[in-house]
């Protein structure tokens, strides 16, 4: 499989760029799907509204955070996008050892994400899209193992949890980051029931992979963002909006805090 770099994507030489057989063939280039908008709930988001998308601290602080747009917003998905070149939150380091988190800082997003939320679910999927000789092209899928997205006034709460599959437009895959899993889990700083909860998704995630079930055979890589929207920015309060913190923090995590 072709190297997968969060900033730069995969290595497009040697990647074939058939897309899943049985995908549906009536969205094109440049169309929205028809199912978008969210339910009219009260609970909900517009489409096109900006929202925070940010990871909490297992002390309840805002940690990272990500202007998005929503795209869509349902009792069973919640879709959102982010564009290259948007202003998000990230974690400095400290100039003197020992290197550690120091302070939130303003960086520039640098690719095109469509993040899929899943109500209750401990992924979420990431698709991936660069520009390649002029043109918008799309370039991967990233699963990202999380906590359940919580909403807040100002938008979405939500963790990571280190573990990753990263999948190629053919949907081939691989693992990311399951060293650190593991030695995180080793370290106590993840218990052995996260562990055995993270895998167990992980299981059902590879098998849609393989047997090319939604979303990865529902055409999203087709999808478009509304040419009319601007570049999303942080809403006001998104640092100091109380978190929603996950219920089973104290089962999944123990006593690890940070």
């Amino acid at each position: 499989m072709p190297e997968f770099d969060v900033e730069r994507g995969f290595d497009k030489s040697t990647e074939n760029q058939q897309i899943c057989p049985g995908a549906p063939s009536l969205r094109r280039p440049g169309c929205k799907f028809d199912r978008m908008g969210n339910d009219g709930g009260s609970n909900h988001f517009r489409v096109g509204e900006t929202v925070a998308l940010r990871y909490i601290t297992r002390n309840g602080k805002p940690g990272m955070s990500w202007p998005f747009r929503v795209v869509s917003d349902t009792e069973d998905l919640v879709a959102l996008h982010i564009p290259a070149g948007a202003t998000y939150a990230r974690w400095g380091r400290s100039l003197s050892p020992p290197l550690q988190r120091a302070s939130l800082e303003p960086k520039t997003w640098r690719r095109e994400i469509l993040r899929l939320m899943y109500p209750g679910r401990n992924h979420s999927i990431w698709l991936f899209w660069a520009e390649e000789e002029g043109e918008r092209e799309f370039s991967a899928y990233y699963v990202n193992f999380e906590e359940p997205f919580r909403r807040t006034p100002i938008g979405f709460d939500t963790n990571d949890h280190t573990l990753d599959i990263v999948v190629t437009p053919t949907l081939s895959w691989r693992w990311k980051d399951e060293p650190e899993f593991e030695e995180r889990v080793r370290q106590g700083i993840y218990t052995p029931e996260l562990a055995r909860m993270i895998r167990k998704e992980a299981r059902t995630v590879v098998e849609a992979i393989e047997r090319c079930e939604a979303p990865f055979s529902d055409g999203w890589e087709k999808w478009q963002p509304d040419p009319t929207w601007e570049v999303p920015v942080l809403p006001e309060g998104w640092d100091s909006a109380p978190a929603m913190q996950w219920e089973d923090r104290v089962k999944a995590y123990g006593d690890a805090r940070g």
